[in-house]
């Protein structure tokens, strides 16, 4: 049995020892770990689920044909079954999804969707087998400035449970849809500058013939004036003018594989040389128009 004394010496020296600043300290700490903890975890779930909402600078016609390009593309970026993937693969676009509730809002709405996807990466506490969806609103902001809102989801096929989504998904989608947007508006400015030097150049022509012209003219009243213009003539007319191959040849709108074929041309066919590129040749056929074609289509005249 304890005595009075040595309890009384006891609770003393224990009293001292939990006095100690070290000691407090401990306690403090240990405490308060699953509080910390908890917080965390918190923050953590907190940032799931917000989606992505920007404004893109491009007009409404421009985001909505790169927006459909990368809801057709089959694929989803931001996400992966594997280490391994790039990405997760055999998306499809659909009308609609019934891991979103209906969209009442204005603007137009866009779903890609891939079913049978194993515990996608980027998506809260997932696993399983499920569905993953996104979604696309794209609003009118003004003239030369869209809304773009994209939100993904991932729902699993037994428990039906949701999970959000980190914005990986979100975030990378968005790239995809901006790089389109600048590629067009890349091809825009190439097909401007075109434009620009083909007027020059046009110009730089047409001084070029009228010194030739003037040149014709001095030798129609030397005293071989009528072999020497014929001959002058021919040489003009085969450094002007070529023929198109067989099977016939494309009048596109640019110098472009991609630009807009304005008419497709018989074998055969004489077009006047106007501009000349690396790759292609600014023609006028004999109807008046104006257009460019491979050089690889074209041959000398015989």
């Amino acid at each position: 049995m304890i005595s009075l004394p040595q309890l009384c010496s006891s609770r003393k020296h224990a009293f001292r020892w939990a006095s100690r600043p070290s000691v407090i300290l401990l306690v403090v700490v240990l405490t308060s770990i699953p509080v910390w903890a908890d917080k965390e975890k918190k923050e953590r779930k907190e940032d799931y689920g917000q989606g992505l909402s920007t404004v893109v600078e491009a007009p409404e016609s421009e985001v909505l044909d790169a927006v459909e390009t990368v809801v057709n593309n089959g694929i989803i970026q931001g996400s992966k079954e594997y280490e391994r993937d790039p990405y997760i693969d055999k998306a499809n676009p659909e009308n609609s999804s019934k891991l979103f509730p209906d969209w009442t809002g204005p603007g137009k709405v866009f779903y890609k969707v891939r079913t049978q996807v194993l515990d996608p990466r980027g998506f809260y506490e997932s696993n399983d087998i499920g569905t993953l969806a996104v979604r696309y609103v794209v609003q009118v902001k003004d003239a030369t400035h869209t809304l773009l809102r994209i939100d993904a989801v991932f729902e699993e096929d037994f428990r039906r449970l949701s999970h959000a989504s980190d914005g990986s998904v979100e975030a990378a989608e968005f790239k995809d849809i901006q790089d389109h947007i600048d590629a067009s508006e890349e091809e825009k400015r190439q097909a401007a500058e075109g434009v620009k030097r083909r007027q020059e150049e046009v110009a730089h022509k047409a001084l070029e013939e009228k010194a030739e012209m003037a040149e014709i003219e001095q030798l129609s009243t030397s005293q071989n004036s009528e072999q020497a213009l014929e001959q002058k003539v021919n040489q003009l007319r085969r450094k002007a003018e070529r023929l198109t191959k067989v099977p016939g040849a494309q009048l596109r709108s640019a110098p472009f594989h991609t630009a807009t074929v304005l008419k497709n041309l018989d074998p055969g066919l004489e077009v006047v040389i106007l501009v000349k590129t690396s790759y292609w040749m600014g023609v006028e056929t004999e109807d008046g128009q104006h257009g460019w074609i491979r050089q690889d289509q074209l041959e000398p005249l015989p």
